[in-house]
């Protein structure tokens, strides 16, 4: 009798997997060969955002999903911890692995709520937040370094030989400027690397190169500013910043040399924010003539240049140039961050201001957070010292290369009509395409079909060609190779 309850049992368990692997209708012949896993974990995130598995759905068997889609056991096993790590999904015994959450909904007052879609008209105040919560297989989107190489076994073996020695009174309240352990290694590692020569006693350690922003943009506002001229294409986040601090960002073209600084001549403004070694988006590097134009131009208007150097340590194929901050230090307001060299999730960054700035900016910062978190800055330094940053760069510029390559072979191969810019140098490139193309309406198809990306116009104020930006430097070469494909899909689709 229990013998034939228990066969009736398994024999419903393996109808309901059965039915369950049936509807998701998964191509294996989509997924790149190095990344089948991924692909395979990205498209089981999308049938959970999207409903086809809803919630306490059963996926189907490790085994037999492996055996259907003729694909190592393996692969299916990986993916499914990916989402078990991500807590989508969860064994439950003889009921088999069991769908737990849904990506694409956060919790308000208790409830469930969806997310916003970003581009559903202009973007708002919260459309970087609805997009990385978008449920994607694979992410495309610029901004991030590749996360899996972060040096994890430096950081926790320097962490703990840290903890060992460090004095209890070291764990009380830090020194709003940063520790200054890590403002020395700061104030050697810009001029090694970028040519700005300082005293660790000009470096202020930030949250990152967005709280630069907001605490200049703040103190600017408070002396009677009311703009600061941005250049155009330019970063969408870096005007909200400046929005939220009650400042105009009026825009100036950039074109093969950079920012046009005749154009910014003809504006009120005396702030401008530049991205001048790597500018976001389209890659380009400002001309020697441009910056001998912008040091005319910062002295006759007595304004103020905001240097994000974004960018600036990956190079592929062309040596560095200077930060601008190394020809007019007292007229340049130099930003920069670990963000784009080890993780945005350590949130540690530094502002070197002119020194008539630097005592105001001390202030904002104390009353801001009393300073960044001690303990990491303290690790960040040691890394910087004993020559474990520079390394971890070695390794990840080879890994950004490849990357860089694998894009661009791809983007020629599957979008030969489009057209793009920035290789030299960075995590992401640009691409333009024929006029008449909605970048917002290709941007969401692809997220629909599974593939994270920003549309250009994002990015601009003034009009201009349609594009995309692409990241590429935290995803595998076979995982780029599959979104392209799904863009050049998604293009045609929108017609």
């Amino acid at each position: 009798m229990s013998r034939s309850k228990d066969s009736g049992h398994d024999r419903s368990k393996r109808d309901e997997e059965r039915a369950g692997s049936d509807f998701l209708q998964l191509d294996m012949a989509l997924a790149p060969a190095g990344g089948r896993a991924d692909w395979l974990a990205g498209q089981l995130r999308l049938a959970i955002a999207d409903g086809r598995l809803p919630l306490g759905a059963r996926l189907p068997a490790t085994r037999a999903l492996a055996a259907e889609l003729r694909v190592s056991r393996g692969v299916v096993t990986e993916a499914y911890r990916r989402l078990m790590e991500e807590g989508q999904i969860a064994g439950r015994r003889r009921n088999g692995t069991v769908v737990v959450a849904a990506p694409h909904l956060s919790v308000r007052n208790g409830q469930p709520r969806a997310l916003a879609d970003p581009f559903d008209g202009e973007p708002g105040k919260d459309a970087f937040d609805a997009l990385r919560a978008a449920p994607a297989g694979i992410d495309l989107s610029p901004g991030l370094p590749d996360l899996a190489a972060f040096p994890r076994a430096a950081w926790l073996r320097t962490e703990r030989a840290l903890l060992s020695r460090l004095p209890a009174a070291e764990l009380g309240y830090g020194d709003p400027r940063g520790t200054p352990a890590l403002r020395a290694a700061v104030a050697d590692w810009l001029a090694r690397n970028r040519g700005v020569l300082v005293t660790p006693d000009e470096v202020l350690i930030v949250a990152g190169t967005a709280q630069s922003l907001s605490l200049l943009g703040r103190l600017l506002h408070r002396e009677g500013s009311r703009e600061v001229a941005v250049e155009d294409p330019g970063s969408l986040g870096a005007r909200q910043h400046l929005a939220d601090c009650g400042l105009a960002t009026p825009p100036v073209p950039v074109d093969e040399e950079g920012v046009r600084v005749e154009a910014l001549a003809r504006l009120d403004a005396r702030t401008v924010l530049l991205t001048p070694a790597h500018q976001f988006p389209t890659g380009q590097v400002l001309s020697g003539r441009r910056r001998r134009e912008l040091v005319r131009w910062a002295a006759e208007r007595e304004g103020l240049i905001v240097e994000d150097d974004y960018d600036a340590e990956h190079r592929y194929d062309r040596p560095p140039v200077a930060a601008v901050r190394s020809l007019l230090a007292e007229r340049v307001c130099y930003a920069g961050s670990v963000s784009k060299t080890l993780s945005p999730a350590l949130r540690v960054g530094w502002l070197v201001p002119p020194p008539h700035w630097h005592e105001r900016l001390v202030e904002a910062k104390r009353f801001a957070d009393l300073g960044n978190a001690v303990l990491p800055q303290l690790v960040l330094a040691a890394l910087m010292e004993s020559g474990e940053l520079e390394r971890h760069l070695r390794l990840t510029r080879r890994r950004h290369r490849a990357r860089r390559d694998a894009m661009v072979a791809a983007l020629r191969w599957r979008l030969p009509h489009a057209v793009v810019h920035g290789t030299a140098a960075g995590l992401h490139l640009t691409v333009t395409l024929p006029e008449g193309v909605d970048d917002s309406a290709l941007a969401a198809r692809a997220l629909a079909l599974g593939v994270r990306t920003q549309p250009l116009s994002w990015h601009r104020q003034l009009p201009g060609p349609p594009g995309l930006v692409l990241g590429y430097a935290a995803t595998a070469p076979g995982l780029i190779d599959a979104g392209v494909a799904v863009l050049a899909r998604a293009l045609r689709e929108c017609g």
